[in-house]
């Protein structure tokens, strides 16, 4: 994710999680945590060959273990494999690029198609955040994945590969930090800090 896809993602967080959509200065935070050598935060879209974004998903990584703090997908292309392919690309930046040897997240008791595909990619439950997600009040259930390495590799054997598809997904990688670029000063969102609690994962 670029500073220049955030007004796509925004119109998108607006329909997939009209209740507690993350601003536009949240992602320009998260976005300058992406930036140089102590990066801690990995972000990424995926778009339709003409240009539409048709999904986001991000993470945050810090000694060894990895939040994954949001995944969201165009309504109109759920139930197609999307989600799978975000997550393993999370995956890939979780394992091959931070060095993570655990995976955790959050995610609606109510979200049965998310708790599946998470399940299938070697997540379990390991708690329960009771009103977690307001205003609705919904519980969270906490969920991890200690050998996301294993779970990788299984999900690259299934394919497809996340970078290929009808909505490949764009992983920039490590963004270097440019002299002189403009830095977000406005600091790290509650749910997206440091010593965040695991996850905050909404997948629809």
């Amino acid at each position: 994710m670029r500073w220049w896809d955030i007004d796509a993602v925004l119109a998108l967080e607006a329909r997939v999680f009209p209740e507690d959509a993350w601003t536009a200065g949240m992602f320009w935070s998260e976005l300058a945590h992406a930036r140089g050598p102590h990066a801690t935060r990995r972000y990424l879209v995926a778009e339709t060959p003409d240009g539409v974004l048709a999904g986001y998903g991000g993470l945050v990584a810090v000694d060894g273990t990895a939040d994954v703090q949001t995944v969201g997908v165009l309504p109109t292309h759920q139930g197609a494999g999307l989600g799978a392919r975000l997550l393993t690309a999370l995956l890939a930046a979780a394992v091959d690029d931070f060095g993570c040897h655990e995976v955790l997240l959050e995610v609606r008791v109510d979200n049965v198609p998310a708790r599946r595909l998470y399940t299938r990619s070697g997540f379990v439950p390991i708690g329960v955040r009771r009103g977690y997600y307001q205003p609705g009040n919904v519980d969270a259930l906490v969920m991890r994945n200690d050998d996301p390495a294993a779970a990788l590799r299984a999900a690259r054997a299934a394919g497809p590969d996340p970078a290929a598809g009808p909505d490949p997904v764009r992983d920039p990688g490590p963004v270097r930090a440019d002299p002189g670029a403009e830095q977000d000063t406005r600091g790290t969102p509650p749910h997206a800090a440091t010593n965040a609690p695991p996850g905050d994962e909404r997948t629809p």
